[in-house]
């Protein structure tokens, strides 16, 4: 069952140990992590396997919820360096 880890599911996967090195030696070619490849490798899956529509409407929903993590994240900071300021005023 896979676990909430911000936006995005964690899973753990695993697989046989000459396949993954096959996977990592691939990963150094590429100059990316792992996981990284590995993920791209999903995704690329499953764009192959359901109709195009379902993997687009999909992938819209993921980066508007992308789009929408990173800009709570930057009002956040903005809001934090803010109140920094009051309290230095007020010091």
């Amino acid at each position: 069952m896979p676990l909430n880890h911000g936006n995005k599911f964690y899973c753990q996967l695993l697989l046989d140990p000459h396949r993954y090195k096959l996977a990592e030696q691939l990963a150094v070619a590429q100059n990316k992590k792992v996981t990284a490849l590995l993920r791209e490798m999903v995704y690329t899956a499953l764009e192959r396997a359901l109709p195009s529509s379902e993997y687009k409407a999909a992938q819209a929903a993921d980066e508007a919820a992308w789009r929408e993590s990173v800009k709570r994240r930057v009002e956040g900071r903005m809001r934090s360096r803010q109140e920094g300021r009051v309290s230095e005023t007020d010091a």
